[in-house]
């Protein structure tokens, strides 16, 4: 089972595909969709929901899991970012996926174990579990490696078999 893990954003959509089956995991790809700083929000949009629509067209996958939104002091930047979600949530339902949204804490307590893990951690973990040589980088490219990482372990026992 492919599964495509999004850690979203308007600047930087990290992305990471795995394939799982019966508990192993191996990597397909992972990487980037950025947007210029300074560009027009509705062209960054634009450019996001037709990047994630390539992205979903070569990667194919069977499941997406997606962070989902936590606000911290920064409304502004929070609802840039929710706006871009949308715009990736769209892309999905059009392909007829439906995305799985996981909160940070869950993906840090099923890929370390531990809800509260520091990033470092959580990365680390990543790069062991999908047995690379070094961290996947952009960050954003390894947490959305760690979103898949989190779906394959939490819906596990559900997910179908090759």
């Amino acid at each position: 089972m492919i599964v495509l893990g999004l850690d979203p954003g308007y600047a930087i959509v990290g992305y990471g595909a795995i394939d799982t089956n019966k508990g192993k995991h191996k990597l397909l790809c992972y990487g980037a969709i950025t947007t210029p700083a300074g560009m027009e929000m509705s062209r960054r949009l634009l450019e996001i929901s037709r990047d994630m629509r390539t992205l979903l067209d070569t990667v194919k996958p069977d499941m997406v899991a997606v962070e989902e939104l936590f606000f911290n002091n920064n409304i502004t930047t929070g609802i840039q970012v929710a706006q871009a979600r949308g715009v990736i949530l769209a892309a999905c339902a059009e392909r007829g996926l439906t995305p799985v949204a996981y909160t940070p804490s869950q993906v840090k307590q099923a890929v370390v174990g531990y809800g509260k893990a520091e990033k470092k951690q959580v990365m680390e973990m990543t790069r062991m579990m999908l047995s690379l040589k070094a961290v996947p980088k952009p960050d954003d490219a390894a947490d959305a490696l760690a979103i898949a990482l989190c779906h394959a372990h939490t819906a596990g026992s559900s997910m179908p078999t090759k």
